[in-house]
Formats: C-alpha cells, structure tokens, sequence
C-alpha cells in the first residue's frame, strides 16, 4: 500500500522537477529573455548536423538529454505504478515531442530527432531503474526515491540559485 504522504511528496517533487525541466529545455535555462526567440531550425536526420562539432559527434549534449529524463521515467513509474512499461513509455516519448515541437513553434531553439530519441531513452532508463529498485527496496522504494529526490531538487535548487545570482 502506497503512503499517502510520500505519493503527495512525490508529486510535488515532480511538478519542480518538470518547471525546472521546461525552463532548461524551453528557456535553456535563460532568466534575461532579450534576443532570445527567433532562432527556429528542424533536424530529422538522427545524430547529424546539431550534435557535429568539428566533425565529430558531441555526445555530451545526448547525455545531458538522457539524464535530464530519467527522472521523468522514474516520476512516472511511481505516480502510475499500475501503468505497463509501453503506457509508461508513451508519455515520456509525448512530453519529448511536445517540448521539441515548442521549441519550433516559438523558434528557441533546434527541434532535433536526436534530443527526442535521448529524451526518450533517458526516460525508459529511468523506469528500468524505478523497477530494479522496486525489486531491491520493496516497500520503501518511494520513500527512498523521494529522499533522494529531496537532496537533488535542493542541490540544483542551490545551483540554480547561484546561476540567476552571478548573471
């Protein structure tokens, strides 16, 4: 039986999760706006031109999209427990689109087949790694997951607060 302390813990770490989420993604984690909008390009050739730096792929700008989504894919598997891995999958995958599809629509950005493909993977990482802890933890997953949720919310809180401060 779930705790209903820790789901709505859980909850609320997911919706700072998911502001924090759109402002990197959306905003790039920008808090001065001017001259931001108007860069609008669209990438449907994975791994190609957007990730090509000096002829080589960048991968560390995938990683970053895997990791940023991993949370995501834990979120879910916690607050629809009772989903299957697909139902799981499909709105991680649909969050990803939207966010590119945004990024076209406002013109913030490049909408890149290969930010939704890590996005996606980041997010299916992330319900692998929610279901081995389900097995190890059992019953404290969620409460072990939201510990940890609480210490990385509140180190990129402080972070984030130190950014906005020197800009």
């Amino acid at each position: 039986m779930v705790d209903k302390r820790q789901m709505i813990r859980t909850k609320i770490l997911f919706f700072l999760y998911f502001i924090i989420l759109t402002w990197g993604i959306l905003f790039k984690m920008r808090t001065d706006f001017n001259g931001f909008v108007g860069y609008r390009r669209i990438n449907l050739i994975p791994f190609h031109a957007s990730v090509i730096i000096n002829g080589r792929i960048d991968t560390s700008e995938i990683y970053l999209n895997i990791c940023a989504f991993v949370p995501l894919g834990i979120y879910i598997s916690i607050i629809k427990e009772k989903w299957n891995f697909f139902q799981k999958l499909l709105p991680i995958f649909l969050i990803s689109l939207s966010y590119e599809t945004s990024q076209y629509i406002f013109a913030v950005g490049v909408t890149d087949i290969t930010d939704l493909l890590g996005n996606t993977c980041g997010g299916l990482i992330g319900i692998v790694i929610y279901w081995l802890l389900s097995k190890l933890l059992k019953d404290n997953t969620i409460k072990v997951v939201n510990f940890m949720s609480i210490i990385g919310t509140s180190f990129l809180m402080a972070l984030i607060g130190i950014l906005i401060f020197f800009n």
